[in-house]
């Protein structure tokens, strides 16, 4: 390629690596704004802070061995633990060894209710309801579109778990206290590596937390009761699985508190995700109005004007690209962390227990090493056969490994259906302004949202 397509939007590197101080207020809000220019094609980096030795690695070698980790000497770190735990508690995301055996053992039955064909008139239903919302909109003014994608995407999930539809108020709610929620938990994670007093940024993430969790723990508290009356019949959703899930050496069932958190996991991780890199599809696509006709193009070729069908999701291959190079340039989940559990050297570089090694598809992604304009949006990376080495193992938007997430497949579909269903309704704009950044906490979001003009097709 003589040239590389356009550039989206995302922090420019520091010239070089900055001083702790610097690093502390840079990173307080985001983490990819510490980055500086070597930390793109760095084999591996170090950080040393007060209270925390950590590693970020970009050699693949390494990347596949801590991430594979066939001997179990990288589990989680407890700084992620620590992260998540007011969100998800000791959910199967964040726990190791043999709690984690025994967790996902007992909640791997729920995920058949996540079989792609079977959910997908559930997903079909909820992306019906978000086209009638975008229709009803002016569409002359520009709007909010990130907070459209967490509703859908909470919606899907909602049904899929609990059988029952999620209201735009209630999604709302899960919206900004989510936001708050990463607002407050940063900080407050910062302040704890460089040894210094919370300032109560714990206890307000603690609190927007229980305004997510007050959206479906009423929900599950009345399921759980009736279950455990014999009150009423099975409902064939995820909580009826993780209701009749039991311990598999004691017999013991999930209590109510470990049920709300493995629930809470699957709702956050089912949808948040999938919500931010469905909005940055959705503003890459603004930017693209030759890509948009080629897959609407595409989408009215499989499926006409009449319902978008499981059978017509093979043929898009042009939306699937599109989704992908959004998760390659924005994953949602930017780093992975993990534990050196044992005196451990890596590319010269003595490692003791405790610190924190860091795989970060962001950078892995962003690599020039692994992926030719590796800053640029070019969905097209994806059927060339220079860069297929490069797709197999140097992305890992859903990480790698034993602890790969799950729904990888139910997000891709959902992703496919959403953007397919809008692209063939609308056409996107991007008003003119500054343009969306992208900022990093727990997961990858603008920073002020971003702002698209619909326009109705035909």
């Amino acid at each position: 390629m003589s040239e590389c397509p356009f550039t989206p939007p995302y922090p420019v590197p520091h010239r070089s690596k900055a001083s702790l101080v610097k690093r502390f207020f840079t990173g307080w809000s985001s983490w990819i704004h510490t980055l500086f220019k070597r930390s793109y094609t760095m084999k591996m980096g170090e950080i040393h802070l007060p209270k925390l030795d950590f590693y970020i690695a970009n050699e693949l070698s390494i990347v596949d061995r801590v991430m594979t980790d066939a001997d179990r000497e990288f589990p989680k770190h407890q700084f992620l633990s620590d992260l998540v735990e007011p969100l998800i508690g000791q959910s199967v995301f964040n726990t190791n060894g043999k709690v984690w055996d025994d967790q996902r053992r007992m909640i791997n039955p729920a995920f058949a209710h996540t079989n792609l064909k079977r959910v997908y008139e559930l997903m079909s239903n909820a992306v019906a309801d978000m086209l009638a919302h975008l229709r009803a909109q002016d569409h002359d003014a520009a709007i909010d579109i990130d907070p459209v994608m967490t509703h859908v995407t909470a919606d899907v999930i909602f049904r899929t778990m609990f059988s029952v539809s999620l209201d735009r108020d209630e999604a709302l709610q899960i919206h900004h206290a989510f936001t708050r929620f990463q607002k407050n938990a940063q900080p407050g994670a910062m302040l704890r590596v460089y040894g210094l007093p919370s300032f109560g940024f714990p206890r307000r993430a603690l609190r927007a937390s229980a305004q997510i969790h007050a959206v479906f723990a009423p929900l599950v508290r009345t399921r759980y009761d009736a279950y455990h009356r014999g009150a009423t019949p099975a409902q064939p959703d995820i909580l009826q699985s993780l209701l009749e899930a039991r311990h598999p050496e004691t017999g013991a069932p999930f209590s109510f508190e470990e049920l709300i958190d493995q629930i809470a996991l699957i709702f956050l991780a089912g949808h948040e995700t999938s919500a931010s890199a469905l909005s940055w599809a959705l503003y890459l696509l603004s930017e693209s109005p030759d890509l948009q006709d080629r897959l609407h193009a595409e989408i009215v070729a499989a499926a006409g004007d009449g319902p978008i069908g499981f059978e017509h999701l093979r043929g898009l291959d042009g939306v699937r690209n599109l989704f992908r190079e959004t998760l390659r340039l924005y994953p949602p989940i930017g780093f992975f962390a993990r534990t050196i559990t044992r005196p451990t050297v890596m590319r010269e570089k003595r490692m003791k227990p405790g610190a924190m090694i860091v795989i970060s598809p962001w950078l892995i992604q962003r690599n020039k090493e692994n992926f030719t304009c590796p800053h640029s949006f070019d969905p097209d990376r994806f059927t060339r056969p220079e860069e297929a080495e490069a797709v197999k193992s140097a992305y890992m938007p859903f990480g790698k490994g034993p602890r790969i997430c799950v729904g990888a497949g139910f997000a891709q579909q959902e992703a496919m259906l959403v953007l397919a269903a809008i692209i063939r309704a609308f056409r996107l704009d991007y008003p003119a302004g500054p343009k969306p950044e992208p900022v990093s906490r727990l997961t990858l979001r603008p920073k002020k949202g971003i702002r698209l003009r619909l326009s109705p097709r035909g």
